[in-house]
């Protein structure tokens, strides 16, 4: 089989714009969410949250129902990597780990943005886990730029992550973003030397490390959604929508612009 010809999109100005929306309210709702987990709560529970504020503010969740999720917010606790389904039976514990990912649509432009969080008193081990993959999203949007190779971004998660003795997930990886979740390109968290992909001004992805505390091999629950570490230890997991620009990168998924101002605006 040929290979597939990458099918890049650059943004305007205007559309970026518009992208800094919606980002923006995926960090704003999932600032709240992350005051509503606590011990003894349902992922159930904060999945209906991140429904409501979504209606509040006008926005469509642009999870439910894309290639036939269930639900609003993707939930990972614990050994769970990403995709997880949210359900009533699943009550919080003090001690556990939350991945959060949640995207909105806002006038046609799509946002996406993840995060883990602690859920009362954590072990040091799993608070080391979840700080290294936010520090090895932090030193892959730093090295972002017109004219970097693309496989610089995997190549600086994964420097992070070996350092401490964790595996970088392969199976799954960041992703162009825009009109829809995902478009071109696909934006490994680990190096590949035969990727050539260079990055332009215009172009909007997200990247989104999932780092496990043993291996990087991962295996499917059988709700065909679900995926959890092959050995059973702790994943985390962090991820923004980034636009490069002449300026450098712009982290699209930080609060303070999102639809309820621009609405007010």
């Amino acid at each position: 089989m040929k290979a597939r010809r990458s099918e890049l999109i650059l943004k305007s100005k205007r559309e970026i714009d518009l992208m800094r929306v919606s980002a923006s309210t995926v960090s704003e709702i999932l600032d709240e969410l992350e005051l509503l987990v606590v011990p003894g709560v349902t992922t159930f529970d904060l999945d209906a949250a991140a429904e409501t504020k979504c209606r509040e503010r006008g926005v469509t969740p642009a999870f439910k129902g894309l290639y036939g999720f269930p639900a609003c917010l993707c939930v990972a606790v614990n050994e769970e990597v990403v995709h997880g389904i949210p359900s009533k039976k699943r009550v919080l514990r003090d001690g556990d780990i939350i991945g959060l990912d949640f995207g909105v649509v806002y006038k046609g432009w799509y946002g996406d943005h993840a995060r883990t969080v602690l859920v009362g008193s954590v072990d040091a081990a799993s608070q080391k886990l979840v700080e290294v993959t936010r520090t090895c999203l932090e030193r892959a949007v730093a090295a972002c730029g017109p004219g970097v190779r693309l496989h610089e971004i995997g190549r600086k998660v994964e420097e992070g992550a070996v350092a401490q003795g964790y595996g970088v997930v392969r199976d799954f990886v960041g992703h162009g973003v825009g009109r829809r979740l995902h478009e071109d390109p696909q934006v490994p968290n680990y190096f590949d030397a035969h990727d050539r992909q260079v990055l332009k001004s215009g172009m909007v992805i997200c990247i989104e490390p999932m780092i496990n505390a043993g291996t990087h091999e991962v295996r499917m629950l059988a709700d065909d959604w679900t995926a959890v570490t092959a050995d059973g230890m702790r994943s985390a997991h962090f991820e923004h929508t980034i636009a490069i620009t002449d300026n450098g990168p712009e982290i699209l998924s930080r609060s303070g612009f999102g639809a309820a101002k621009a609405v007010a605006g």
